[in-house]
């Protein structure tokens, strides 16, 4: 009997947790020219354990339900505890029927100074602010939840993105850069901001019908999901004409248009002549990708 106690305590233990992520952490130090320093790979260390390890929802995942996900730190500058840095962020998630997958964010965050202390226990408590570098990481972690959740259920990502949200709240306390108002239209206060607007609901709506009408049917019927796809995007004209140039818009075709490009560039042929001519106007800085597609 003890035995099986001890069994059960060990089983308890060793798979009551579900690893949420599969993180690649990279911390790039080359432009600071002091690379090999020990402090850059202990970091790198210690955050691809904090990452993968921490508790981050809910949710319990199973293996082939874990988040794939990149995070690649530049640092730039270092003196002492001091780190000056920008850190990209991007996450992607399979297609239904297919070994395919689908990115779904991929954001580069250059308002990422922060403090460190080689060895420091990194900890995350979803009520508290304990440091920037954790509130910043903690913050697009919630995103990739969020916006993952977006593309498998309408709304989806409300928990999380509320999440985010908190953090901005909380991180304001400190002078980093990226957590209020007036530090621009492409700081992290700006995105979730415009995330939960009323303003920018079809940006959800484009999310889910991306995803689940469009490109998760594409092994079931190739053109009906390239149709669904272009309706989806069809939605960014509503959202050009209430906020011209919005961020999410960028934040979504930083993630997409490369795979936009390959969606409408072979099999069959569909009418793209008004999709081309939309994604020339709220994605002009893709324009080359679109010169790709085939009428």
């Amino acid at each position: 009997m003890r035995n099986l106690l001890i069994l059960l305590v060990f089983f308890t233990t060793s798979f009551g947790f579900s690893q949420e992520l599969n993180a690649n952490v990279v911390v790039n130090a080359q432009l600071t020219g002091n690379d090999n320093i020990q402090v850059f790979k202990t970091l790198e260390t210690q955050l691809t354990e904090f990452v993968n390890k921490t508790k981050w929802t809910n949710r319990k995942f199973k293996p082939q339900e874990r988040i794939n996900c990149n995070i690649v730190i530049n640092v730039t500058g270092q003196d002492g505890e001091n780190f000056q840095a920008s850190v990209q962020v991007q996450s992607s998630r399979p297609v239904f029927g297919s070994t395919y997958t689908t990115p779904i964010y991929n954001i580069n965050d250059d308002n990422f100074n922060f403090r460190y202390l080689e060895f420091q226990n990194l900890i995350y408590n979803e009520n508290q602010y304990e440091s920037n570098l954790i509130s910043v990481l903690a913050f697009h972690i919630n995103m990739v939840f969020g916006l993952d959740a977006e593309s498998f259920e309408k709304k989806g990502g409300d928990p999380y993105f509320k999440q985010a949200q908190r953090i901005v709240n909380f991180s304001q306390q400190e002078n980093f850069k990226g957590w209020k108002l007036e530090d621009g239209l492409q700081s992290r206060f700006a995105l979730i901001d415009n995330v939960l607007s009323p303003t920018f609901n079809d940006f959800r709506i484009i999310m889910y019908n991306y995803h689940r009408r469009g490109i998760d049917t594409m092994s079931a019927n190739n053109k009906d999901a390239k149709n669904e796809i272009a309706l989806a995007l069809s939605y960014f004209k509503k959202m050009n004409a209430k906020r011209p140039n919005s961020y999410l818009a960028r934040v979504f075709f930083d993630a997409k248009a490369e795979e936009i490009e390959q969606i409408f560039s072979a099999g069959p042929n569909v009418d793209v002549t008004n999709l081309i001519e939309l994604l020339n106007r709220v994605a002009p800085t893709h324009a080359s990708k679109w010169r790709n597609i085939k009428f």
